[in-house]
């Protein structure tokens, strides 16, 4: 294994964080703050508590994974597209380097970004809400799974799209609604009983109900089939990014 080179490509991926700390950080806080405010203050005082958790910190799990699988999704889709766009990719794919170190590294720096950012608005959760993390190892095992399996995706959507415009069109029109829809600011229990079967087709259930046992002990579906879930639909992306480099999907166009 070439660590040079992944060590590069990766550092080179931390340091655009830097250069665009506004967009990469300050924004995606920003914006979950908000929620906060809106959600767990104004509206959070008027809802009585939640599976024996108050409002405002029930749905801290849930806001989490909506700035972690978009934030995931954008950082690797475009860190793949942009050596596209640029003309680049073609000084990579002919670098000895394989395709399971271009992957380890675009993946892992899109990754580290998402779990830091992750922990940053937990700590700004912490500002507004008491929080408690009955199982701290938990917590990090699916904040990890998820930031890397999202940024999986993104790295395919990133070889798929031909343009900046469909960059945001998985994550626009189906990753937010199915965020929204997954029980990031209700419990699934709250459904009637048709929809709550509907709503387990849902991949994002998995995630948010797990991550939240991982915080209060309760959860809509059981965690052992969250995980196996998540670790489901990681080996379902690694399989599509193996494939697109086996026939060069779009990595030239």
């Amino acid at each position: 294994m070439n660590l040079h080179a992944i060590r590069a490509i990766y550092r080179f991926e931390m340091a655009r964080t830097f250069r665009t700390l506004l967009q990469s950080i300050v924004s995606p806080v920003v914006s979950t703050s908000l929620y906060f405010v809106v959600f767990g203050s104004a509206i959070g005082s008027r809802i009585p508590q939640v599976g024996g958790v108050s409002y405002a910190a029930f749905i801290v799990p849930g806001l989490v994974m909506l700035s972690l699988l978009t934030q995931s999704i954008s950082n690797a889709s475009f860190g793949i597209y942009f050596p596209k766009f640029s003309g680049t990719i073609y000084e990579l794919l002919s670098a000895p380097v394989s395709a399971f170190e271009i992957v380890i590294s675009y993946v892992g720096a899109a990754a580290t970004k998402s779990i830091a950012l992750g922990l940053i608005i937990l700590a700004t959760a912490a500002v507004f809400v008491p929080l408690q993390i009955m199982h701290p190892g938990v917590m990090l095992l699916f904040l990890a799974l998820t930031a890397v399996t999202f940024s999986l995706l993104g790295f395919i959507i990133g070889i798929w799209a031909d343009g900046f415009e469909k960059l945001q069109f998985i994550p626009t029109l189906i990753v937010t609604p199915l965020t929204f829809l997954g029980g990031s600011f209700y419990s699934i229990d709250m459904l009637p009983p048709f929809w709550q079967k509907v709503t387990l087709f849902n991949p994002v259930v998995y995630l948010v109900s797990g991550f939240r046992w991982s915080f209060y002990g309760v959860a809509d579906v059981s965690v052992g089939i969250s995980l196996v879930m998540t670790l489901l639909f990681m080996a379902l992306c690694m399989g599509v990014v193996a494939y697109m480099f086996k026939t060069g999907y779009r990595l030239k166009s």
